[in-house]
């Protein structure tokens, strides 16, 4: 009844809401506007109402440009290939140059693949962009079927299929031991779409590695625990009804209360800012909490999964990882060129953690490996932000035109 509760507590908000949006609507107007500090304390207050919600519905991802040379040319988001757990997407620029071909595999995690739209954006001055925009799952049938770890993997092969021979892979924090898998199982059987380059960013390759809040609680709970307590069944107003899931809205409340202080502060500091009326200061704020508070759904399956095979048993790590009951050799990866990212204060996915894919790829030679430590950055900082743009993306890109 997990969902179904925390349903019915958003529907009796929801009346709220809504009438703190048509409030600001009519202050707005020239009928009656609220004035001095009581008023915009007012206003500040009423969009504060209306913004208390969670949503589950991807964001626009709001890429119409990017910079190319000295030019800024015209982006478009085109469907390449549409499956029932996930949809292959191209950023497409117009441009008469031939570029890399990158895909970039989004994290399966709670937040939707927009959460990556920084990262899309800085790689598009050089590169042809694809990404993995997973689905929400209470969004899909229970006639399609299960989607699990295997099936991840599965999926990203098949998006590697489409993009076609010579193609290159960059994979964001938890899908880092999925995109190894994939990249290993193409290797050992030859596959012809199998990436010129494996960039894994800030990923749990070894959790054992310096273990953080994350690491020590997936493994200081039995996986019945996690059944019991984080599963529940999709309502029956959606498609993906009856449908057994891991929230979106509970690892929302997990990755919040890891840093509860310094989300209560920006909240205190967005209402500060519409009370004076700072719009570009409050916009700011706004449009990273309309990203954080967009959360998706995860199957049972995928999440029981990943808690068991990558957090409690390290499977990728100690070599017992598989694919379709096939083991998974990474040592079978010869001629795609490794590059680890790690963050120097990443309190999700620890130093040690995403570099241990070295020991683990050993038949690549030297010059097809390279590890970047980012020092004084977060997990967020690694693929998104300044510190992403000025030092680590021109490593990203200088390993991806070595191997063109």
């Amino acid at each position: 009844m997990l969902y179904q509760a925390y349903q019915f507590q958003d529907d009796l908000i929801a009346p709220l809401r809504d009438l703190a949006r048509r409030l600001q609507i009519f202050s707005a107007t020239a009928f009656w506007e609220p004035v001095g500090s009581m008023g915009q304390h007012f206003t500040a207050a009423l969009e504060m109402i209306s913004r208390f919600e969670i949503t589950h519905e991807r964001p626009d991802f709001a890429i119409t440009s990017a910079m190319i040379g000295n030019r800024m040319a015209p982006v478009t988001v085109e469907t390449v290939l549409d499956m029932p757990f996930g949809t292959l997407l191209r950023f497409a620029v117009e441009t008469d140059a031939q570029r890399p071909r990158v895909l970039v595999v989004a994290p399966l995690s709670g937040h939707f693949a927009t959460l990556l739209r920084g990262t899309v954006q800085t790689l598009l001055r050089d590169h042809d962009v694809y990404i993995t925009d997973w689905a929400n799952a209470r969004d899909v049938p229970l006639s399609v079927g299960r989607f699990g770890m295997d099936d991840y993997v599965d999926y990203i092969i098949r998006f590697l299929e489409e993009i076609g021979p010579g193609a290159h892979i960059l994979a964001v924090c938890q899908p880092c031991v999925q995109a190894l898998a994939a990249v290993a199982v193409m290797s050992e059987e030859r596959h012809p779409a199998t990436p010129r380059t494996m960039t894994l960013m800030a990923g749990p390759i070894d959790p054992r590695e310096s273990p953080t809040k994350v690491n020590e609680l997936a493994v200081s709970k039995s996986l019945a625990w996690f059944e019991n307590s984080l599963i529940t069944a999709v309502p029956w107003r959606y498609r993906g009804a009856g449908r057994r899931v891991y929230p979106g809205f509970l690892q929302l409340v997990a990755f919040m209360s890891m840093n509860m202080e310094r989300h209560q502060d920006a909240h205190r500091k967005l209402y500060d800012h519409l009370a004076k009326g700072e719009t570009a200061e409050a916009g700011k704020i706004k449009n990273f909490y309309d990203e954080y508070f967009a959360v998706l759904d995860l199957t049972e399956e995928f999440y029981i999964e990943t808690i068991e095979r990558v957090f409690q048993k390290a499977e990728l790590a100690t070599g017992d990882l598989t694919h379709h009951g096939r083991k998974v050799d990474p040592g079978q990866i010869r001629n795609t060129a490794l590059l680890t990212v790690e963050g120097g204060r990443d309190d999700i996915c620890a130093l040690g953690q995403t570099s241990a894919a070295h020991d683990l790829c050993r038949a690549l030679r030297p010059h097809l490996k390279r590890h970047h430590l980012q020092a004084n950055v977060g997990h967020y900082g690694v693929f998104n932000g300044r510190r992403w743009e000025g030092e680590i993306y021109p490593v990203v890109r200088n390993m991806i035109l070595a191997m063109e």
